[in-house]
């Protein structure tokens, strides 16, 4: 696991480098492929990195968007596992361990901590969440909050 400090100093260079690559790029799509990719790739204890849309068709479920790692879940509720749970609050959710994490969708069994982060448009709409899955117990805190918030707020609120 990296310091704290390493840890802050590979989410600025990433920050800088997600939005020096999608400056001026109008499209959600490859807004996020890229977002997902610099991620995924950017720390070794990431497992899957992927965002999940709100569904235009379909209220209050999230479906799979662009993503890196094995295969996601295809549909999520709002309100079931983390993903769900993040985007019915609207906020974003921590788990330490996702085996005691009531009603966890395993999508991946190697999958054991997890973040999610909402992503809102310019106009504070819901429109996906970022979600991050490690093989680490415990490999999510307060700094890839702050950071991950911090990404797709820059990127995604335009």
């Amino acid at each position: 696991m990296l310091s704290a400090s390493a840890k802050e100093q590979r989410y600025a260079a990433l920050a800088t480098e997600i939005a020096a690559v999608t400056a001026g790029e109008g499209n959600l799509t490859s807004r996020m492929a890229t977002t997902a990719c610099l991620l995924h790739f950017g720390f070794d204890a990431f497992l899957w990195t992927g965002f999940y849309l709100v569904d235009p068709d379909k209220e209050n479920e999230l479906v799979v968007g662009p993503y890196q790692g094995t295969m996601g879940c295809l549909r999520i509720p709002f309100g079931q596992g983390v993903c769900g749970a993040a985007a019915e609050a609207r906020k974003t959710v921590i788990v330490a361990d996702v085996e005691s994490f009531p009603g966890h969708i395993a999508c991946d069994t190697a999958s054991k901590s997890e973040i999610v982060v909402p992503v809102f448009d310019a106009e504070k709409n819901l429109i996906a969440v970022l979600d991050v899955d490690s093989a680490v117990v415990s490999a999510f805190d307060e700094i890839d909050a702050k950071w991950l918030e911090e990404i797709v707020g820059e990127i995604f609120s335009v």
